[in-house]
């Protein structure tokens, strides 16, 4: 008898096995991984109140959980995820040539969009000067303080692409210097500096328009410009695709609905109570054609990419060129998109 039970213990125990590789049994649940995605400021980027709508966050808490990271600037992006500060880094056609050529980020890939500048019929980053400033044309600007949000940023290299076509050189004919997004206009009232870039946030402020005047945009140096884009190392990606999927199609879903006309009040309402900014700020204008364009599938152009590297790389901006095609791996995003239609 006990010869007996010895073998059923044994066949049940094989059984059981069996079952658990084949998937005849679940296996414990595994944790949800954790995201960090950095962000640089809102609500050009989504990333921070993105899910604040319930039900647009289907996959969140299940297998992954997103963490924003405020990061004032791409560049400052590269060094967070080289150091694993983050799992997402938001790039443009200018830090990620810098990531890959000076941070030896070869394996870095870019997963989905999330704004691009100057598409067709939208929204382009606009230079301001003072109207008090005898500044009237960009070869005013020479001899001048120019901020920029960072160094090394898409709208660092707008401003040099564009002086550069006067033959203007930094530090030479031009100095720079590093203003955060919420000081520009303060810094440019104050006459701390000739040129800012000021968020959508601002440039709609009547107190605003009576002080400054626009001088040029970045559609003036690239054209349409891949402004900012997800990026993650191909390791990660490798070793977490179900939950990246599930985070990109959620994501999608929350961009097709903020940017559909009938959510508009309730989608500035949202960015309103998260940025503790008056909803009036951005009515008529966010989400719409008067801002960035967001791709509805989270594609990203990579020929605009192509060009916008060959044209910094032209004009010396950036140390090399890379092939933007090898650098994008879309098949999470287009998975994702496939689960929507």
């Amino acid at each position: 008898m006990r010869h007996l039970g010895s073998i059923r213990v044994a066949l049940t125990n094989g059984l059981a096995a069996f079952a658990l590789i084949f998937g005849l049994v679940p296996a414990a649940s595994a944790e949800p991984v954790k995201i960090r995605a950095g962000w640089v400021v809102t609500p050009a980027s989504m990333i921070p109140f993105v899910f604040s709508k319930p039900g647009l966050a289907q996959h969140q808490g299940k297998s992954y959980v997103l963490e924003p990271v405020r990061i004032g600037a791409s560049s400052q992006h590269i060094t967070a995820l080289a150091a694993g500060e983050i799992e997402i880094a938001m790039l443009n056609y200018a830090s990620l040539p810098l990531a890959v050529l000076n941070a030896k980020l070869d394996d870095l890939r870019i997963i989905c969009d999330e704004i691009t500048d100057g598409a067709p019929g939208h929204y382009s980053v606009q230079f301001w000067v003072r109207k008090d400033s005898g500044i009237a044309k960009v070869e005013d600007l020479k001899g001048k303080m120019l901020a920029t949000n960072g160094f090394g940023t898409g709208t660092h290299m707008a401003t040099r692409v564009v002086m550069g076509k006067r033959n203007l050189k930094e530090g030479t004919d031009y100095r720079a210097v590093e203003v955060p997004f919420p000081g520009m206009a303060a810094a440019l009232a104050d006459k701390k500096v000739d040129l800012a870039v000021a968020p959508n946030t601002v440039v709609h402020d009547p107190k605003f328009l009576a002080m400054a005047r626009e001088v040029f945009t970045m559609r003036d140096a690239f054209g349409a410009s891949t402004l900012s884009f997800w990026t993650a190392r191909a390791d990660f990606i490798a070793k977490n695709r179900g939950p990246l999927t599930d985070l990109i199609e959620d994501y999608i879903r929350a961009v097709r609905w903020y940017t559909d006309p009938k959510n508009h009040d309730e989608a500035i309402a949202i960015v309103s109570a998260f940025t503790k900014i008056p909803a009036a700020t951005f009515k008529g204008w966010l989400f719409t054609k008067d801002d960035f364009y967001r791709d509805p599938n989270g594609l990203v152009d990579l020929d605009a990419l192509q060009r916008n590297v060959q044209t910094a790389k032209d004009l010396g901006v950036i140390p090399g060129v890379i092939d933007a095609k090898k650098h994008g791996d879309f098949s999470l995003a287009r998975a994702a998109a496939a689960r929507l239609k």
